[in-house]
């Protein structure tokens, strides 16, 4: 059903921002949704259609933001068995394997985590977002495993994101990257903004793009005369943008193994462990894993953490580094 949010701006709301403003006086409704509205022409101001989220009210302007009934999605099941964490009427919490995408996209409309989500309960998935990501209110890349939240109807989706937005969810990823970090424990906080050079691709800048920060800590080093110098990483996000890690991780020049996209190069080294070289080399996704995940309840408003162990084909990789360590 269609609804609109409709208000006078009052004298104390006098040069708001116009999507924080509406955030304010409806908090069922996300920052991120209000935006993608906006953006859609779906605000007015005094009548005139207004697409600049951003833009200042001032007292006594009308503000009319329709909410359009919810698209349904058509899109093809997916008979791909889901690894379910945890499942309640309001949500799921799922652990995706490296090598499937999220929801379709350019190239890929039928064997996604969503097409597997509709072939496993299509009436069950929040329907606010794009017609094209049911349920889905975050994202993991492909080559990227671990822990996802669903949201199974839409105050849980609009919750959630919420969560997602004022950066209170609880996400920890294990990486092995190349070389050691210095310092061993610290903090990246950046700019991330799409690439000048290839638009796929997220880089640092000195002063645009979105504010991304990355906590992280050395977990263990392997280093010996058989293998390369690797460390196994520990990184806890307080944003959550587009490859933040993998950009951070090359920003500090050392990218995460198997990373195809975000990599330095390497000089070839002799006499390594030919086990050792062969599992790297043969690894077809990055040594990253989303092994934490914890956000407040919907409906219970109970705090709820959730682990994941890392994948077979990475945890072979890190008992074989520690042998070699000995």
């Amino acid at each position: 059903m269609e609804k609109n949010i409709n208000f006078i701006v009052q004298k104390e709301e006098n040069n708001s921002r116009i999507d924080i403003l509406i955030n304010q006086r409806d908090k069922l409704i996300s920052r991120t949704r209000i935006k993608n509205l906006i953006l859609k022409d779906k605000l007015t101001l005094n009548n005139i259609i207004i697409n600049n989220p951003s833009k200042k009210v001032n007292t006594g302007d009308q503000i009319i933001l329709k909410i359009p009934k919810p698209e349904a999605a058509s899109l093809k099941p997916y008979n791909y068995k889901l690894e379910i964490e945890y499942e309640d009427e309001d949500l799921l919490v799922i652990n995706k394997p490296a090598g499937i995408i999220m929801h379709p996209g350019a190239g890929n409309y039928n064997k996604t985590i969503v097409n597997a989500l509709i072939n496993y309960d299509k009436n069950s998935l929040s329907n606010i977002g794009d017609e094209l990501r049911p349920g889905i209110v975050h994202r993991i890349d492909k080559n990227t495993s671990g822990l996802v939240v669903i949201a199974k109807n839409n105050h849980s989706h609009e919750n959630l994101s919420k969560q997602f937005t004022e950066h209170t969810i609880v996400r920890e990823y294990q990486l092995l990257i190349w070389g050691k970090l210095r310092p061993s424990i610290g903090r990246i906080e950046t700019f991330i903004t799409r690439s000048s050079k290839n638009r796929q691709l997220m880089e640092v800048s000195v002063s645009k793009g979105k504010k991304a920060i990355t906590n992280y800590k050395t977990i263990e080093i392997f280093q010996n005369e058989k293998i390369p110098t690797l460390s196994l990483v520990e990184c806890k996000l307080e944003t959550g943008r587009t490859h933040q890690i993998r950009v951070h991780m090359n920003y500090k020049g050392n990218s995460i193994v198997g990373d195809d996209k975000y990599k330095k190069k390497y000089k070839k080294l002799s006499n390594i462990d030919l086990e050792v070289h062969n599992s790297i080399s043969n690894l077809s996704r990055q040594f990253l894993h989303a092994k934490t995940l914890g956000f407040v309840h919907p409906k219970s408003n109970k705090q709820m953490i959730f682990s994941s162990n890392l994948p077979q084909v990475l945890n072979n990789i890190i008992k074989m580094l520690r042998n070699t360590n000995k």
